[in-house]
């Protein structure tokens, strides 16, 4: 099973830590945050990874060099020269994560004990191009969906922005703030690069809601209580910090 975990990020929500090492490398309850998503990508039977670098990013080669890889088969997508966003990130990676599978992907900073299986296995059935991770808490932007959880757009609520062009936003649909977590179908890239226009740097959000309503794009919420943390800002890094502390 294949899977990316974008490493690449500047972290400047975290500085001054990473002013000598990627996001990807902050330690948290004494484990690099690259190291926990690879183990819980590696539990949930992910064996084939792929890392895109950019800021320090050659001290992610190196500290995977050093672990061997965790024994896993894992390749670099370098994005030292320019940082590519979550689309051109995900499209520059292509050779990677193409085949007749689906493919997850897995932000760095994001720390969860979600069952990653049950979403995969939610998004094969579902038929869709891409699954979301999404969950009812409070943001200003959020993916709206209808009541079969398929994305209909996208709205900024500080500003009152709205994506699709056509999208109006009505009562009665589900307001849901990603979780940094998707599984894509390979599907993706023909209408990926077309979305693209030839620019190398560009976000999968837009794409995600300016295609909705030609492609399937579902949202995936968990049943069951979990954990989860978006660990680039100070403040939850602290939680992060105290919740492994108290698992230890």
């Amino acid at each position: 099973m294949k899977a990316m975990i974008f490493a690449a990020g500047l972290g400047t929500r975290l500085r001054p830590l990473t002013n000598d090492r990627p996001k990807a490398l902050v330690e948290v309850g004494g484990k690099t945050m690259l190291e926990r998503v690879i183990t819980k990508l590696a539990e949930a039977g992910f064996d084939d990874i792929t890392v895109n670098i950019h800021h320090f990013g050659e001290k992610i080669i190196e500290f995977l060099e050093l672990n061997e890889n965790f024994g896993l088969n894992i390749h670099i997508s370098d994005e030292r020269d320019m940082l590519l966003d979550t689309g051109g990130g995900i499209l520059k990676a292509q050779p990677f994560l193409d085949g007749d599978e689906p493919f997850l992907v897995h932000n760095a900073d994001i720390l969860t004990d979600i069952d990653l299986n049950a979403m995969y296995q939610r998004h094969v059935e579902s038929g869709a191009m891409a699954t979301v991770l999404v969950k009812d808490r409070i943001t200003s932007r959020y993916f709206v969906f209808d009541d079969d959880y398929r994305l209909q757009g996208w709205i900024n609520k500080s500003t009152g922005e709205t994506r699709p062009a056509a999208f109006v936003h009505r009562e009665g649909l589900n307001e849901l703030a990603f979780g940094g977590i998707h599984v894509i179908s390979p599907s993706i890239f023909e209408p990926l690069e077309e979305y693209s226009q030839g620019q190398a740097k560009f976000s999968i959000t837009p794409f995600y809601v300016d295609e909705c309503h030609t492609h399937l794009i579902k949202g995936y919420i968990q049943d069951s209580p979990y954990t989860w943390l978006d660990v680039g800002k100070p403040e939850t890094l602290k939680d992060a910090e105290l919740m492994f502390t108290k698992q230890q």
